[in-house]
């Protein structure tokens, strides 16, 4: 079966632990996720089974957006939940502060990464390593804030809202509201709302070809060289401008590459979505 759809993953489930229940649940044993969610954060999780898991590089996955709950005056090496060390009482901050605080991080946000996250560092997760007490040391990354919103502040928590470009770290973006603040913290919550343009709807399978961030080409030689994957030349496309692009036959879909004005097969022969899938 071949199937794109959506997932509302619980909290305390690992992304790739919940692929277990999503196997049972469909009868399939190809499963691939996209777009990992900590294990106490919920929401939004990209899943695809049968040969559409190959289809994750291509698909539009951005802004993304999210709902945090920051706990303020607690210490947690993991910037959550999940490692507390210590919380303390902290004086209230005026609404205002916080307000400004969070909008002063709207824009391009230059920081480090977690140090208890799946980043790799010569070829380590960085989690892994911060887990045995090794010293993590992760490059600085760009992430763009497109908006980030005060919702509600009950002390000590801050509860706000961001849309985000891919990437972004959002126990990170905690941190940083926390230290322009002088306190500590950790996240207690986290959701996240979309991806692109990809909401949780009940499971409900959706057509990769509405979520593709690659434009199309038009094939106009021999359909069946296309699907037995035969030798094709760019003189029958439409398009012959180096780039990768989708194709499209009657019962099936190709993603190809030009280059140097030679075509290459990315995948092959993936079956068009069926709209009989509930």
């Amino acid at each position: 079966m071949n199937r794109l759809f959506v997932v509302n993953k619980p909290i305390f489930r690992s992304s790739n632990g919940y692929m277990g229940h999503i196997k049972r649940k469909y009868n399939t044993k190809k499963v691939g996720f996209s777009g990992t969610l900590d294990p106490f954060a919920t929401g939004c999780l990209i899943v695809a089974t049968g040969q559409y898991t190959k289809l994750f590089q291509y698909l539009d996955k951005a802004p993304k957006s999210y709902k945090a709950t920051l706990w303020l005056g607690v210490d947690s090496p993991s910037l959550d939940i999940e490692q507390i060390g210590s919380i303390k009482e902290i004086p209230e901050f005026n609404i205002e502060m916080i307000k400004n605080t969070l909008n002063s991080l709207s824009g391009e946000l230059s920081y480090r990464p977690p140090k208890y996250s799946a980043k790799k560092t010569n070829g380590r997760r960085a989690y892994e390593l911060a887990r045995k007490g090794q010293v993590v040391e992760l490059k600085t990354i760009v992430s763009t804030i497109y908006s980030i919103k005060l919702i509600n502040y009950n002390h000590p928590f801050v509860h706000f809202e961001a849309k985000v470009s891919e990437g972004t770290y959002i126990r990170s973006l905690g941190a940083l509201v926390a230290d322009k603040l002088g306190v500590s913290c950790a996240l207690s919550s986290l959701h996240r709302i979309h991806e692109g343009k990809f909401y949780f709807d009940d499971e409900r399978a959706l057509d990769p070809f509405k979520y593709l961030a690659i434009p199309r080409n038009n094939y106009t030689g021999d359909e069946e060289y296309l699907e037995l994957g035969k030798k094709i030349s760019i003189e029958y496309f439409t398009n012959k401008s180096a780039g990768v692009y989708l194709i499209e036959t009657l019962n099936f879909f190709s993603i190809i590459e030009i280059i140097n004005s030679a075509v290459k097969y990315r995948f092959n022969r993936i079956p068009k979505y069926n709209k009989d899938l509930k």
